[in-house]
This record gives C-alpha cells, sequence and structure tokens, in this order.
C-alpha cells in the first residue's frame, strides 16, 4: 500500500529503482493466492528485511511478497512513522467490525492511482513472527485498513477489484492512459 511522501532532493530517485522490483498492474503474481510459509530460516528473515527496504524507499506503508514476485503468504507493514515494521506470516484476518469506513487507497502496484475502498475499521488477526511463533493482534483504524490491503494481496486482490463500479473504470482509463506512449 502506498502511502508516504518525502521531498527530500535524490528521493524520488531511490523511489523509482524500488518501484523496478515491484510487480505492476496486469502482472498475474498479483492475481494468484500465495501459499502458506512453513520453514523458518534465515532466508526467511532475509527475505523480510528486503521487502522492508523496499517498502520504505518505495514510499509504502505495506508490502506483500507476492508484489515481489515470491507467492509466500508473507506481509510487511508500517502504517504510522513512529511505530516499528511489523512482519506478519501466514497472517489471516480472523474478525472484523460490522461498521465499515470508505478512505482513499493507493498501491505500490497500480502507479499513482488511488481508489476509494470500504474496508472494516477494527480487525482481529492471527500471524506468526518470523520465529514461527503464532500470534493474535488486535487492529484498528489505519493499521486495520493496512493489513487488510495486503492480506488480499496475499489472495491475489487488488484495490481495484474493491472499488465502486465507477472509480474502477476511471482507475483502469488513468492506468490506460498513462501507459500510452506519449509523442
Amino acid at each position: 500500500m502506498s502511502q508516504r511522501s518525502f521531498d527530500e532532493p535524490g528521493r524520488e530517485a531511490v523511489r523509482r529503482a524500488a518501484l523496478e522490483h515491484i510487480r505492476q498492474y496486469g502482472d498475474p503474481v498479483l492475481r494468484a493466492a500465495a501459499r502458506r510459509v512453513e520453514v523458518f530460516d534465515d532466508a526467511l528473515v532475509a527475505e523480510a528485511h528486503e521487502m522492508v527496504r523496499i517498502m520504505d524507499d518505495g514510499r509504502g506503508v505495506g508490502l506483500a511478497a507476492p508484489q515481489l514476485g515470491r507467492l509466500r503468504r508473507l506481509i510487511v507493514v508500517q502504517p504510522y512513522d513512529d511505530e516499528p515494521t511489523h512482519v506478519l506470516v501466514n497472517p489471516e484476518v480472523i474478525s472484523c467490525s460490522d461498521e465499515e469506513e470508505v478512505a482513499t487507497e493507493g498501491c505500490l502496484s497500480i502507479g499513482e492511482v488511488h481508489v476509494s475502498v470500504s474496508r472494516p475499521v477494527a480487525i482481529r488477526i492471527r500471524a506468526q513472527d518470523l520465529n514461527g511463533t503464532q500470534f493474535e493482534a488486535d487492529l484498528e483504524g489505519f493499521a486495520a485498513r493496512v493489513v487488510q490491503h495486503e492480506v488480499d494481496h496475499l489472495d491475489g486482490v487488488l484495490i481495484l477489484d474493491r472499488a465502486t463500479p465507477e472509480d474502477r473504470r476511471a482507475a483502469l482509463a488513468e492506468l490506460r492512459d498513462s501507459l500510452l506512449p506519449t509523442a
């Protein structure tokens, strides 16, 4: 999920370099369901650290392994600048509030397109840490939104799928226009 913005000199070049690693809309891996992580080893830790770096450099607040072409149930999230980044292995939403809220979301895999998405305001998740230890956590507000967005990636769901038909058409037109060569 994209959110952060920085105006530091040179930061845009770092962002573009990070985005080169991220699969973009139209790549079939973004529509595939990810597999459970079964092995908790140094390679998993290294993958999580790489994901955090790419997310940070890309100015995102979350990143899912499928966005890097890896069909594993692994996400990293940092919804708030003043809190640490969290690595969630095999995350699943096990309950959610009846109350929903509509907010604008962007995605590192969908360029500069933003759409309005309705999501539950509070969720309970079950996941594992990098050691394989299972835990549950209650999230609300923006943190809940970010985790839901990233868990969607693990199931091959994009924000375009959750947008209203009007927003989806407009977003697809914007994507199409951004991909057309300029004269």
